[in-house]
């Protein structure tokens, strides 16, 4: 059951707050390109997509939407629109090629440019420090298994601060920890490629306690700062109504939505991972995970399906959605109402100010015009249901103040590379020519009508 195209392009009222903020976000090996220049050196990225069968049509990131050279055109259109805020993600390898020691003017020259550029064009900088595109060079040393990636991460944290502090004041430390770490060190897909549930839950708390470090880095750093962190949260179900897989959704629950914000957020890991974590836990170490946070960051496209499987190292897997339910035409479910639970319930448990970091619709069957145009309504309605739930949640109490549409730019979608367009700008990959879609312009409707212009 697909969605339906059939939408009305009219602007809906939401009664937001005053000063609700519309945004849109991207990440840095997804758009930048420029893979080999300036001095930057591989990330685990640019490793895995040279691997055989690892990304689907063998796409890599190595130009990707080529942002590092069309940026102030990507700002341009994100000022025509109307664009309040823009999250985007710094490249960790860009800046520090080997990860650690002497940085690379040319790549922080690059980040200056864009921040300087936003502001010029009235959009605030959310900087993103991590956003999955680990150094090789790091990875080389045991990457985040390695206890020593929480003083790498802290390092290069206070390069970004005390270089970009004094214009972005909006900080992330990680987006989606959750998601790297299960895909990549449980599941066997992403970088590493691991299937080792030791380095699983090694990854895990050295990530957790490379937040509180680089939390510790900003607040120094940075003054005014607004720190926060970016989680991926989804109510879970279970893929098929039995015992086995019923027993399934508590497990995913705490690894895919708790394992990394409660103990950032509220001190502690969540009951079913305590035993697992305790190996790898020193004296102290909670406390210095959990920093003092200025907002959460939620990413939320859909609920998630649990299943049993034994040979997996955490004993459960990713189920699919059921066929009867709406999705989207790359298959994710579409359940708006499962949208307006996980706000409340993140900001009931969480009690931090939310920003909707990333929401969007995904399509594999986009036809552009002679002309670039994609007349994209299933995405309109998917953004109608979904800040239409957005809006009920926050009726309902949940303190959400911003919005960032995933994404500006089709762009590379991980496994999936170039098949998967999310953007509400089209890129002909080929041309590098950016249009807008019909999307963009109802989402610049959107802003405008909300900022009462």
């Amino acid at each position: 059951m697909s969605l339906s195209p059939v939408v009305s392009l009219s602007v809906p009222e939401l009664g937001l707050p005053p000063g609700f903020v519309w945004g849109t976000s991207t990440s840095s090996y997804q758009i930048e390109g420029a893979a080999n220049e300036d001095g930057r050196a591989p990330s685990v990225w640019d490793t895995l997509c040279n691997m055989k069968d690892a990304v689907a049509n063998g796409d890599t990131g190595d130009v990707a939407c080529d942002h590092y050279h069309r940026y102030a055109e990507d700002i341009r259109i994100m000022a025509d629109l109307g664009i309040q805020a823009y999250r985007f993600s710094i490249a960790w390898p860009r800046i520090l090629p080997r990860g650690r020691g002497v940085a690379h003017e040319r790549g922080l020259d690059f980040y200056d440019r864009l921040i300087d550029g936003l502001l010029a064009a009235g959009i605030e900088p959310c900087a993103c420090l991590y956003h999955w595109d680990l150094p090789q060079a790091l990875q080389n040393l045991g990457g985040w298994v390695n206890r020593d990636s929480v003083g790498w991460f802290a390092d290069y944290a206070l390069l970004a601060a005390r270089r970009y502090g004094d214009r972005v004041k909006r900080w992330a430390t990680f987006n989606e920890q959750s998601v790297s770490t299960l895909f990549g060190f449980a599941w066997g897909v992403s970088p590493p490629r691991s299937t080792d549930r030791a380095a699983y839950f090694s990854a895990v708390h050295h990530q957790n306690l490379a937040h509180g470090a680089a939390i510790d880095v900003l607040r120094t750093a940075v003054p005014n700062a607004l720190l926060g962190v970016v989680h991926n949260r989804q109510i879970v179900y279970p893929q098929r109504h039995d015992s086995a897989h019923q027993a399934a959704v508590d497990p995913m629950d705490a690894h895919w939505n708790n394992i990394f914000p409660d103990p950032q957020i509220l001190g502690f890991y969540p009951e079913a991972v305590v035993d697992a974590i305790e190996p790898f836990l020193r004296a102290g170490d909670l406390s210095r995970i959990c920093r003092p946070l200025d907002w959460f960051g939620l990413n939320h496209y859909g609920p998630l399906w649990a299943r049993v499987d034994p040979a997996c190292a955490l004993g459960f897997q990713m189920g699919a959605a059921p066929d009867a339910m709406r999705h989207s035409d790359i298959g994710w479910a579409v359940e708006p109402e499962a949208f307006k639970l996980e706000l409340l319930r993140t900001y009931r448990r969480y009690k931090l100010p939310i920003y909707v970091t990333e929401n969007g619709c995904g399509s594999d069957k986009e036809i552009a015009d002679e002309t670039g145009f994609v007349d994209d309504r299933h995405r309109i309605a998917f953004l109608q249901d979904y800040l239409a739930a957005m809006a009920e949640a926050v009726a309902e109490g949940a303190d959400v103040r911003g919005y960032y549409v995933w994404s500006l730019l089709d762009n590379f979608e991980w496994g999936a590379g170039y098949a998967h367009r999310f953007g509400i700008v089209r890129v002909d990959f080929t041309s590098q020519k950016r249009t807008p879609k019909a999307s963009a312009q109802w989402y610049a409707d959107v802003i405008k009508a909300h900022r009462g212009e």
